[in-house]
């Protein structure tokens, strides 16, 4: 039997497996359909891949750093539960990964899930977690930092967040003090923005058009408006931008006046679960349906 994108677009739809684990089952199997089915599900990807549409939006943050501190990664890995998290092998995995986008030039998912991973891929090893530990895992984001003078990371709540940082300063004693202490600010405050130049013209005007509107509702008089909205401002730059923000250990200054003669170039802050909408469900209700069927 021959195997065309039909066939392998026919297995993927009867068991949601990965394009390229169905080619490869049906090249096992010489085209065979139902022995491509029990190949699938003999390796566990027919299981893993069911499991593949349940939101995992618990797991960890993981970083990573070169011995030189000139690079740095930062990667999210998640799973169902916060219980599977604290799970050594997903432990160990995720620091895996972290490794791996730093020591590869990579720019996507697709790219850190072809690279090897001791016998295997590391989508295979996925894969084959997600099949073990009976849990949706997804490989959400990474980013790797290059810098020319030094980096520094943060993890926060054992992992939580975490905060990579590139400075453009020697990297001194003092230096490393003050860039720790600043991407603790950042995985603190969570600033939006690295300066108030950041901010674009369409945001500027879209708090202005806010504020107008509070200030006209406020009944305050038209012509004192644009001066009221200067301060609004100022107050809105010193709460989203780093820069500009007071710092968290002594609010009597800002990011910038601490950081003094240190240059920060620019920084990355991951929050676990961020922008995934999670799903609250009965447990025993879900016991309940997984006794049904």
């Amino acid at each position: 039997m021959s195997i065309t994108a039909k066939t392998v677009m026919e297995l993927r739809a009867k068991t949601n497996a990965g394009m390229m684990d169905c080619k490869k089952a049906l090249i096992e199997t010489n085209g065979d359909m139902e022995a491509a089915i029990t190949y699938l599900r003999e390796k566990g990807i027919t299981k893993a891949a069911k499991k593949a549409t349940r939101i995992a939006a618990e797991g960890l943050v993981f970083t990573a750093i070169t011995e030189d501190e000139k690079i740095a990664s930062v990667v999210e890995f998640n799973s169902e539960t916060d219980f599977v998290s604290k799970n050594d092998d997903f432990i160990n995995f995720g620091q895996a990964l972290a490794n791996l986008v730093l020591e590869n030039e990579i720019s996507t998912i697709e790219e850190l899930k072809a690279l090897p991973y001791k016998a295997e891929t590391i989508e295979t090893k996925l894969t084959d977690m997600i099949a073990k530990i009976g849990e949706n895992m997804n490989i959400r984001r990474f980013e790797r930092v290059v810098s020319d003078h030094f980096v520094t990371s943060y993890l926060h709540m054992g992992g939580k967040i975490g905060v990579v940082l590139n400075l453009n300063s020697e990297a001194t004693e003092e230096n490393k003090t003050k860039a720790k202490d600043i991407a603790m600010h950042v995985a603190a405050m969570a600033p939006d923005f690295f300066d108030k130049a950041d901010v674009t013209a369409e945001i500027l005007e879209k708090e202005k058009s806010i504020l107008r509107a509070q200030l006209i509702e406020e009944g305050k008089p038209e012509k004192i408006i644009d001066g009221i909205l200067i301060g609004k401002m100022n107050k809105f730059y010193e709460e989203n931008c780093l820069l500009q923000q007071k710092f968290v250990k002594d609010d009597k200054i800002t990011v910038a006046q601490y950081a003094g003669n240190l240059k920060i170039v620019s920084f990355v802050r991951y929050k676990l679960g961020e922008g995934i909408e999670k799903r609250n469900e009965d447990f025993a209700a879900e016991v309940a349906a997984q006794m049904k069927g």
